[in-house]
């Protein structure tokens, strides 16, 4: 199947954050759409780790390092010379930013300006998407879904240095990335991303996963908030997208620019109806742990993607209920799974199946 105008075959691709959740899945697929992946990231942050599973160390141009380390990202995208940069790297957990705010300011903000300095220093053309969230915007508890000209905010470190990201990357991208020029910039916001292989600690699924794998009940701290939850290949699906369109000839640079990444409006659930669906997969209980002592996370959070639809012909393909059934689908048969071989062929499976979903539905980036 050809998809994403066959536009990555053949082609050098930076990718930040690939020992992560959703960057090692955005490195599966793009060596299955043919591109040299060179990676650069801190070691794993979990263990298990869909990273480690997938033996991605052997199939990826894989460097360790830290993007708050200016010099060493400047040599590693100077070495891979890219024709495509995916910036996931980040910490992005909301009450670890709590804990780590200098850390998590570090490693967002001034990590992304250091990727941008690095862009800066390219004299080869050059498409380049910088992955932030839908938390960077300024969270009024309103009930429709944000825009990309809204205001930027964030009441935790962690929300509030994305939206510094989002800042910082306008800045630049006017500054020193004006249309004509060798490199593209945008920036991309995603929703709430669920998915097989995650394994962090303080995320709802993994959280489940472990729970349930002990036959204990899931701990819900807060299940009546609302988020717009969609599968990990949505987004990634959008940021290839996105990148293969900014790098065409004819108005790709006019296509530079913030784009939301979310579900459609009846994937907006609360935690405890996602909780419940899961538990549909694999049978289980769960108790509310509401603290309400505990610190400041949004209530209701909600994305618009008319932009995406418009400029893009970009639209979300599995709902709700296949969102949740390809994650836990994923986990399942995972239990089964030792070698990285297993594990491979579960998430290309997934890959293919979404990529026929879309082709189902006439996605515009599975023409040829």
């Amino acid at each position: 199947m050809v998809t994403f105008g066959d536009c990555f075959r053949g082609r050098s691709v930076w990718l930040s954050g690939h020992t992560g959740f959703k960057g090692a899945w955005m490195a599966e697929w793009l060596l299955g759409l043919g591109a040299t992946v060179h990676g650069y990231a801190l070691t794993p942050p979990t263990e298990p780790s869909l990273f480690d599973q997938l033996g991605l160390a052997i199939r990826v141009d894989h460097q360790i390092g830290d993007v708050r380390d200016r010099e060493a990202v400047e040599a590693s995208v100077q070495a891979a010379q890219p024709d495509f940069v995916f910036h996931l790297a980040a910490q992005p957990l909301v009450r670890l930013s709590y804990a780590q705010p200098v850390e998590t300011y570090a490693t967002n903000v001034m990590g992304t300006i250091h990727v941008l300095e690095a862009l800066r220093a390219l004299e080869k053309p050059c498409a380049a998407v910088v992955v932030t969230t839908d938390k960077c915007y300024e969270n009024r508890e309103w009930v429709y879904g944000y825009r990309e000209e809204d205001p930027m905010g964030g009441h935790d470190p962690y929300s509030s240095s994305k939206g510094m990201v989002e800042l910082a990357t306008s800045a630049y991208r006017r500054s020193f990335f004006a249309a004509g020029g060798p490199v593209r910039v945008a920036s991309a916001r995603a929703g709430n991303v669920i998915g097989g292989g995650d394994w962090a600690l303080d995320r709802i699924v993994p959280d489940c996963i472990r729970a349930l794998q002990y036959s204990e009940k899931i701990a819900v701290r807060n299940p009546h908030a609302t988020r717009p939850w969609q599968h990990v290949l949505e987004p990634l699906g959008g940021y290839l997208w996105l990148a293969a369109c900014l790098a065409r000839d004819d108005h790709g640079a006019a296509l530079a620019g913030a784009y939301n990444f979310g579900p459609t409006a009846a994937a907006n659930r609360t935690v405890g109806e996602l909780v419940q669906e899961i538990l549909r997969h694999w049978p289980g209980g769960w108790e509310d742990r509401s603290d309400p002592d505990a610190v400041h996370e949004a209530n209701l959070l909600q994305l618009s993607i008319d932009k995406a639809q418009s400029y893009l012909r970009w639209s979300p393909v599995w709902d709700f209920a296949a969102t949740v059934r390809y994650t836990m689908a994923w986990y399942r048969d995972a239990r089964m799974y030792k070698q990285s071989a297993n594990f491979k062929r579960l998430t290309q499976d997934q890959i293919r199946q979404y990529s026929e979903a879309a082709r189902s539905v006439g996605a515009a980036w599975t023409k040829g």
